[in-house]
C-alpha cells in the first residue's frame, strides 16, 4: 500500500503494533493515540493524560518505535505528548499537512555505486540548479533500482533549497487519470480541463514517474507534450523516470521522444555486489539493528536485482530481532530471502486493469469495452483488451468470456482474429506491447 499522508502512516504503524501485541491490549492503550505530525525524525502522537502516557512510553514505546521503523524503512522514533501539553497546541497549529513519507528520500540515503553513480551525480546537479543544466532530465531503468529515491531526493532539495518555487510531483497514471476526470467534470459542467492545465503548466518544476505509462495513449501524449513545451519555453525544470530508454517505447509520440532525448538521459542498472552490500548495512542502521558481516555478504550475494527485497529482508531481521530477542541464524535468513522473493513476486494481472489499461490506450471507456455496442474502434479494443487477458493470465478461454459477459467462444474468435490482425501492422503489435509492459512492470 503506497504510504503518503500522515494518518496512512499512523494507520501502518498500527498494523504493525497489532502484529505484535493482543487486540485488548491495543484496544486499551494504543487505539486513542492520535498522531499530531511528522517532522525531524519524529513522529508526534498525543495521549489523552500523562498518566496514560507514561505507561504507554514505559510498556510500548519500543514496539512504537520499531513498528514506524517498520513501515518507513528509515530511521524515524514516535514522541508521545499528551492532549494538555503546551507543545501538543503549538504543533496542531503548524501546517496539517507535515510532512509525507515522500520527504523521506534524500541523497544523503541513497547508497551510490557503480551501477547509478551518472545518474546520482545528474540528478544532484539538478536539484542544486533547477533550470540551468540538464533540462529534461530522463532517469530510466528497471523496477526497484532506485529511480523514484533520486525523482524525490530532487524534489525534497529543490523544496528545501528554493522555497519560493513551486514543485509537482506526479506518477503518470495519475497524471492520465486527472486529465480524463477533468475532460468527464468539464463535460459535465464541473470544472474544465483548463483547470487541469494550470495545475501543470504553472510551475517550476515537474517531476513525472513512470512516463511509459502514456505511450499509445493519444490524447495523454497530446497533453504531456504541450505541457512540455510551455514549460520547457518558460525555462522550468523537468524530470522523468522511465523504466526503459525512450527509443525502446516504440508507441511513443515521436515529438515527445525527441524532446526526452533532447536532455540528459541516465540509465540506473542494478546494483552491483559492493553497492547491495552498502544498501544492507545502511538500512541496518536505519532500522538500529545489526546484521554479522557474513550474513550482510550472504544476502548481497543472493538477491542481486531489486534493491526493495533487499530492504525486505533487512525488515524481516528487525521483526525477527522484536520477536525472538536475539539474532537469526543463516538458516533463518534463507528463509527471509524466500521469503521476501516470494511476497515481491508481481500480483497476478486483473482482467480490470486490463480493461482500464487499454480503454486508457484507445481512448474508449471501461463500460464501452464491456458493452455490446460494436462501432469498429471499440470493436477493436474489447478483442485487444481479451487477447491481451489471454496472453498475461492464467485464466481460460471461458473465465475471460465471463469478465467480459460473452461466451468462449466468442472470445477465441476474438484472440485468433487480433494474432492475424497483429502479423502484418507493426505499430499495432508495438502498441500491445508496450500496454503488455505496462501491465507487466507495475
Amino acid at each position: 500500500m503506497p504510504i503518503g499522508s500522515l494518518n496512512d502512516i499512523w494507520s501502518a504503524v498500527c498494523s504493525e503494533c497489532k502484529k505484535t501485541i493482543s487486540e485488548t491490549a491495543f484496544d486499551c492503550f494504543l487505539s486513542d493515540l492520535k498522531p499530531i505530525s511528522l517532522q525531524n525524525g519524529e513522529l508526534i502522537v498525543s495521549a489523552h493524560n500523562d498518566y496514560l502516557r507514561g505507561i504507554i512510553e514505559e510498556n510500548y514505546g519500543e514496539l512504537l518505535n520499531q513498528s514506524i521503523h517498520t513501515v518507513m524503512g528509515i530511521s524515524a522514533k514516535v514522541r508521545l505528548i499528551y492532549e494538555d501539553d503546551e507543545e501538543h497546541i503549538r504543533m496542531a497549529e503548524q501546517d496539517s499537512a507535515g510532512l509525507t513519507f515522500e520527504d523521506f528520500f534524500t541523497f544523503d540515503n541513497f547508497i551510490v555505486g557503480s551501477s547509478n553513480r551518472f545518474a546520482y551525480a545528474a540528478s544532484s546537479a539538478v536539484a542544486d540548479n533547477p533550470a540551468i543544466v540538464y533540462n529534461p532530465l530522463v532517469i530510466y531503468g528497471n523496477s526497484g533500482v532506485g529511480k523514484t529515491h533520486l525523482l524525490l531526493a530532487i524534489k525534497n532539495r529543490i523544496k528545501k533549497n528554493f522555497a519560493y518555487k513551486k514543485i509537482v510531483y506526479v506518477r503518470s497514471e495519475d497524471f492520465t487519470n486527472e486529465m480524463i476526470h477533468a475532460i468527464q467534470e468539464g463535460q459535465l459542467g464541473m470544472g474544465t480541463p483548463e483547470d487541469f492545465r494550470n495545475k501543470y503548466r504553472h510551475v517550476d518544476v515537474l517531476l513525472i514517474d513512470d512516463i511509459q505509462f502514456i505511450a499509445g495513449k493519444e490524447q495523454t501524449q497530446e497533453e504531456f507534450f504541450n505541457t512540455f513545451n510551455t514549460l520547457y519555453q518558460n525555462n522550468k525544470q523537468i524530470i522523468c523516470t522511465m523504466d526503459r530508454s525512450p527509443k525502446d517505447i516504440k508507441t511513443l509520440d515521436d515529438r515527445i521522444r525527441s524532446r526526452l532525448e533532447s536532455g540528459l538521459l541516465a540509465d540506473i542498472n542494478p546494483p552491483d555486489y559492493e553497492t547491495r552490500v552498502g544498501i544492507i548495512r545502511k538500512k541496518a542502521e536505519q532500522f538500529n539493528i545489526q546484521i554479522e558481516e557474513n550474513l550482510v555478504y550472504y544476502i548481497a550475494e543472493h538477491i542481486k536485482v531489486n534493491t526493495r527485497q533487499l530492504e525486505g529482508v533487512v525488515k524481516k531481521f528487525q521483526a525477527y530481532y522484536m520477536i525472538q530477542n536475539k539474532a537469526p541464524t543463516l538458516s533463518a535468513v534463507q528463509g527471509f530471502i524466500r521469503d521476501v522473493i516470494n511476497d515481491m513476486q508481481p500480483e497476478p494481472i486483473k482482467i480490470e486493469k486490463i480493461i482500464s489499461e487499454v480503454a486508457h490506450t484507445y481512448n474508449v471507456t471501461e463500460s464501452d469495452i464491456l458493452s455490446s455496442r460494436r462501432t469498429a474502434s471499440l470493436a477493436l479494443a474489447r478483442q485487444v483488451a481479451m487477447y491481451i487477458a489471454r496472453e498475461t493470465t492464467d485464466l481460460s478461454y471461458k473465465a475471460i468470456g465471463e469478465a467480459f459477459k460473452r461466451d468462449h467462444t466468442t472470445v477465441l474468435h476474438n484472440v485468433e482474429k487480433v494474432e492475424q490482425f497483429l502479423a502484418d501492422k507493426p505499430y499495432e503489435k508495438e502498441l500491445v506491447g508496450d500496454i503488455i509492459k505496462n501491465l507487466t512492470n507495475q
